[in-house]
């Protein structure tokens, strides 16, 4: 009994599985004390819930996800309430004959089914805080030949010490089950947050959770890395929480539609006002007709010049030269406007980028504030991760390729693609998907992105919501 015993306890802390659980402790129960029936009650709002049915000489078994009898209320007439509010192991010969319960619903269950219900044995499932969590109601214990008899006493004690072991594991599992709804509503409030705030960045973070699900799923049926369910989750968890940080990035920043921004109206303000003071000059013969003709047309071209350069989205080499021209002319550019739209690509300076940058920090301080279970340490260190690169020019941390699991690979392609192609950015225009896979071939051939893992992405369709 006593390798029983143990095999039942190792049983009992390994299954993570609540329904597999459940199932492991009747099984293993009524193989101990050798009986045909058992059944699993789990103590929920104030009635008792079957979980899981077994007769074995009917053939008969309800697992959990089976349609069950309406749930037990507490009455004291019921022998398994009785045990639950008294918490107290009942041991009956023969239901038939005990005058001390309500046994109507076996005899009438007995008579649907050609069964007799004889011996019973109801254990209350007590956990370390002392707490009834549910009952456990063994029937008709057997001999060795198969005949009904009443269930050993020396068994109740080892049953009782079964139970509360069994109470305490299914408790942890409902704690464990409550951790990860706390921390999957903190994922959904952090990401209305965010959509309050920034409405295109929450739809990215849902963009990269959406096709990170369905690219591991692709990568479990065709052979590929193996994503069990808790990986998944702590995978899209990561996803849903990479771009936290952003919360307190500036909006001036994150959503900086054009080089100059707000600073486009002051600066075309002040071409107009270098064009009127040429006219009063003129007007008050300060200057010549042809010299106010130079410098109108020189404060024309200077706005035409500027609002081209303020949309574009990239600064070829002869606008460059003349803007750095326009630099020169004393009056007509700050010199925060000059680094403005002297931004080759994009329309950040080196300044705002840094301050966008900086998101991957505030992740990593944010979440860090958050007690992630030991299991699901990593998800704050996926989630800042998603700017490495494979050749160490990433940041925040220059990661090589030896620093960077799969995960942070799968999430850093997510994170372009989706930058690449969306359409609700306002300070760029969505590639098509061609041209962005283009552009993530080019990263993975300079050694920035895992290849392996881009073709994979790309073959699975995992990006297209069409498929």
């Amino acid at each position: 009994m006593v390798d029983t015993l143990l095999n039942i306890g190792i049983a009992l802390s390994k299954e993570k599985d609540t329904d597999k659980l459940i199932e492991i402790i009747i099984d293993s129960v009524m193989e101990l004390v050798r009986c045909d029936g058992g059944t699993l009650y789990l103590l929920e709002e104030n009635a008792l819930h079957f979980k899981i049915m077994i007769t074995q000489s009917l053939g008969f078994r309800k697992n959990a996800g089976d349609e069950m009898p309406p749930p037990m209320q507490l009455n004291r007439e019921n022998m398994c309430a009785r045990a639950a509010l008294e918490k107290r192991l009942i041991n009956i010969d023969d239901v038939y004959e005990n005058s001390d319960f309500n046994f109507a619903g076996s005899r009438k269950v007995d008579a649907l089914m050609g069964y007799r219900t004889r011996s019973m044995l109801t254990v209350p499932m007590e956990d370390d805080h002392g707490d009834v969590i549910g009952v456990l109601q063994l029937i008709n214990a057997l001999d060795e030949d198969n005949e009904v008899i009443p269930f050993a006493h020396e068994y109740e004690k080892v049953l009782l010490s079964i139970a509360s072991q069994a109470a305490i594991c299914l408790t942890n599992r409902k704690y464990a089950a409550e951790v990860m709804s706390l921390l999957d509503s903190f994922v959904i409030a952090m990401s209305a947050a965010i959509d309050a705030r920034s409405p295109y960045n929450a739809n990215h973070s849902r963009n990269m959770a959406r096709y990170g699900k369905r690219f591991i799923h692709w990568l479990n049926q065709n052979g590929g890395e193996r994503f069990d369910t808790e990986r998944e989750n702590k995978f899209l968890m990561s996803l849903l929480l990479h771009d936290i940080g952003k919360l307190v990035v500036p909006l001036e920043v994150m959503d900086k539609e054009t080089r100059l921004g707000p600073r486009l109206g002051t600066v075309l303000t002040r071409f107009e006002t270098l064009r009127m003071q040429a006219e009063i000059d003129y007007l008050r013969g300060n200057i010549s007709e042809a010299e106010y003709k130079v410098k109108a047309e020189e404060a024309g071209n200077a706005r035409a010049l500027v609002e081209k350069a303020n949309a574009s989205g990239f600064i070829p080499d002869d606008m460059l030269a003349e803007l750095q021209k326009l630099c020169q002319k004393e009056g007509f550019l700050t010199p925060e406007e000059q680094r403005c739209l002297l931004v080759r690509r994009g329309t950040l300076t080196d300044e705002e980028r840094t301050v966008m940058e900086g998101h991957v920090d505030m992740t990593t301080r944010i979440l860090s504030e958050v007690r992630f279970p030991k299991n699901y340490r990593m998800v704050p260190v996926w989630a800042a991760a998603h700017h490495e690169f494979l050749n160490g020019k990433g940041y925040p941390n220059q990661l090589t390729a030896d620093e960077i699991p799969t995960e942070v690979r799968i999430a850093t392609i997510l994170d372009i693609y989706d930058a690449l192609t969306a359409h609700d950015r306002p300070y760029k225009r969505g590639l098509p998907d061609e041209k962005a896979f283009e552009i993530l071939g080019g990263m993975a051939a300079q050694g920035q992105l895992d290849a392996g893992l881009l073709a994979l992405f790309k073959e699975s369709g995992a990006w297209n919501d069409e498929v």
